[in-house]
């Protein structure tokens, strides 16, 4: 089995001719050595592997992790997230946040807006990862050892090498699938990919490459998080076993098998469109087998190695904004960002938004591409999580002082509503103040939360309850601080895997990974018409009675109260944390972990005398009566539109959420191949995108 799996034949579309492929599917060019000279020794095989690394960390800056399609599509479209601009103004993302408006702007959908061409399109950029590591396996498979190393029953160093390769190729490979579904696929240095692979039988090999090398890694060290592990490939075979058996949306004209050939029975979700269907596999219990089982070895103590899990929810992002040398505990892989080194994105994109200068500000700009849907911040996210404030930021940074992030449509910190928090760059140990991008906080790709999380949907579905409810509880208590009356909040959501996706939502709010989550579960529809609903509701209460009060107790209004206040002399510091027991009424502790830098002039800042830096809050989350209105007039506080300012922007909010959403078709979630590509390739684009 291990050394059958790398000639399994893939299908091909047969409705497309076959063209060799541009260079950066051809793998010549990078091992023009032998394979005896490059793996005569560990430092020289070492160096291949790290020059594969490097490719990819060109990915992760450029295109999927911060900017690129990540940027385009994963920060936003689902009930969490959303883009924080006019529609008007940046159609270009806001037409694929929803789903190409049921398909029908498909056509007019420009390809290289985001696409690019090659050789900086997200495509290339990942077939050039594709290939490097093609020629590292490539050629530790022409050695004389390679049979025997592959008999073996614990690792070698040659062994974790190759494992590495193998590991990084699938994860460029589950990148492409997820960006643009069916891909070449090739595995073999030298020869060019033609034509489409269905991602099925890509799968398919994949989870079967990476159960071949499992055995032969290390787990995971305290000091190499930053390399690809036996930890880290049993989570992938999970994560990616996950979304191979969950729903997608597969183009009409190709026939689609399995990794050994056989054609496929599409159990089928809504309505066709574009002459694309939305469903799942009929075996896709049998992938879900497998996830459970990966998930469950990637949790024993024997492969778990120094991943560990902390009883306090906000460790792993604390330990985040440590220094360079460090990772998070809870990590399984994280890219590594050296501080003032290349393009750190994800603060920039998804972090907490600063008004600051591009460069020696305090802290420099932060875009804030990602923001929160203000119905799912206020109505679905329960107030005592301790997750809510971690998350999500009503303020952000303006040149060392805290600023309130105004519903008005914008960016920065200038607008765009409520932002993502789990990247902060006052909260840095060290903060890197000379140039915007260069923060140097790592970049988290896998963790043990994901693990659990992951365990408990595949026992779900497969009837498994008490394993999935076990692990559900594991999470859920830890945000609610040792008890998330686990089974109330199952009868809440209808069913017990619905709760588990659901508490995925919350777990990681504000990262980008709820809008993949929804499409593979299938549970995209009925969530995008709950927070349209909720939306609608939320925002015709304020204009009729100036507030609305949500389920959960939560209450918006037209207007709160702010004043800029002395947080270093009321506190003795000016970055918050979590909200104290029986201080959910402080206007400057709650909500919580927000504030500034506890001393920004240590980095050149000069308050001139003003030292009032935070921003304290009334009536965030309750309506004020008419007396307390006027006492905080008498106390400095000013009346701030809040509520209202979203009744203001009522198409933005609401029109355009999702814009003419079906509730009844296959989501166009894919991206367009971009015209050279295609050209090089011999393929056309399905789902309703050009083909010139």
């Amino acid at each position: 089995m291990k050394n059958k799996i790398l000639s399994i034949a893939l299908c091909t579309a047969g409705a497309f001719g076959l063209t060799a492929c541009g260079d950066y599917l051809d793998t010549k060019s990078y091992s023009e050595a032998n394979a005896d000279f490059v793996f005569s020794n560990m430092t020289t095989a070492r160096a291949a592997m790290d020059g594969a690394y490097s490719e990819w960390h060109s990915a992760i800056s450029s295109q999927i992790f911060g900017d690129g399609l990540y940027y385009a599509l994963d920060v936003a479209g689902s009930d969490i997230m959303r883009h924080p601009e006019k529609y008007a103004a940046q159609a270009a993302r806001h037409i694929p946040e929803a789903f190409y408006v049921n398909g029908t702007e498909a056509a007019a959908y420009n390809p290289v807006t985001y696409g690019k061409e090659a050789p900086s399109s997200p495509y290339s950029v990942l077939f050039s990862v594709v290939g490097k590591c093609n020629a590292i396996t490539s050629a530790i498979e022409s050695t004389s050892g390679y049979e025997a190393m592959m008999q073996q029953t614990s690792a070698t160093a040659m062994s974790q090498l190759y494992g590495e390769a193998v590991a990084l190729r699938a994860t460029a490979y589950r990148e492409l699938i997820k960006y643009y579904g069916d891909v070449p696929f090739q595995t073999k240095m030298g020869e060019a990919a033609t034509g489409l692979s269905c991602r099925d039988s890509i799968y398919d090999v994949i989870i079967a490459q990476l159960e071949s090398v499992e055995p032969l890694m290390n787990p995971v060290g305290a000091k190499t998080k930053n390399y690809l592990s036996q930890t880290y490939v049993d989570a992938l075979i999970g994560r990616m076993a996950l979304e191979a058996g969950g729903y997608q949306t597969r183009r009409g004209d190709m026939t689609y098998v399995d990794g050994e050939g056989n054609v496929l029975t599409i159990e089928k979700k809504k309505e066709d469109t574009n002459g694309a269907s939305y469903g799942r596999r009929s075996d896709w219990q049998k992938l879900y087998t497998t996830a459970k089982k990966y998930f469950q070895l990637a949790l024993d103590p024997s492969h778990r190695g120094a991943a560990s899990f902390s009883t306090n929810y906000a460790d792993f992002f604390v330990q985040l904004h440590g220094d360079d040398a460090g990772f998070a505990d809870e990590s399984i892989y994280e890219e590594p960002f050296q501080q003032g080194g290349s393009n750190d994105p994800r603060p920039y994109s998804l972090g907490r938004p600063s008004t600051g200068a591009g460069s020696n500000d305090y802290p420099c700009k932060n875009y804030g591409q990602g923001r929160i849907n203000p119905a799912f911040y206020y109505g679905v996210f329960d107030p005592k999580d301790l997750r809510r404030d971690l998350s999500c930021a009503v303020t952000g940074g303006n040149k060392g002082f805290e600023k309130l992030l105004s519903f008005a449509p914008g960016s920065q910190a200038n607008g765009g509503g409520i932002a993502c928090n789990k990247f902060d760059e006052n909260r840095q140990s060290t903060v890197w103040t000379k140039n915007q991008r260069r923060s140097g906080i790592n970049a988290p790709y896998m963790r043990l939360s994901e693990v659990y999380l992951g365990l408990a949907e595949a026992a779900a579905a497969l009837g498994d309850e008490t394993t999935a409810k076990q692990n559900l509880k594991l999470i859920r208590d830890r945000a609610f601080g040792g008890d998330g009356n686990v089974d109330a909040f199952i009868a809440k959501e209808g069913s017990l895997l619905k709760a588990i996706i659901d508490e995925r939502g919350f777990e990681f709010a504000g990262e980008g990974d709820r809008r993949w989550t929804l499409i593979r579960s299938g549970f995209l529809h009925e969530k995008i018409e709950e927070i349209k609903n909720l939306t609608k509701d939320m925002l015709d209460g304020l204009k009729a009675n100036g507030y609305y009060t949500f389920a959960n107790g939560n209450t918006i209004s037209a207007s709160i109260y702010t004043k800029m206040v002395d947080a270093k002399a009321l506190l003795g510091y000016r970055l918050t944390e979590q909200t104290p027991a029986g201080k959910e009424d402080d206007p400057i502790l709650s909500p919580g972990w927000r504030g500034v830098n506890n001393d920004w002039t240590v980095y050149g800042l000069d308050y001139k005398g003003n030292t009032n830096t935070n921003l304290a809050i009334k009536g965030l989350f309750t309506k004020l009566s008419d007396a307390e209105v006027e006492a905080l007039k008498a106390d400095g506080y000013a009346e701030t539109a809040w509520g209202s300012t979203l009744v203001d922007n009522y198409d933005e909010y609401y029109t355009y959420l999702f814009y003419n959403f079906d509730y009844n078709k296959a989501p166009i979630y894919l991206f367009p191949f971009t015209p050279n590509t295609m050209a090089t390739g011999g393929f056309t684009n399905g789902y309703g995108f050009v083909n010139n």
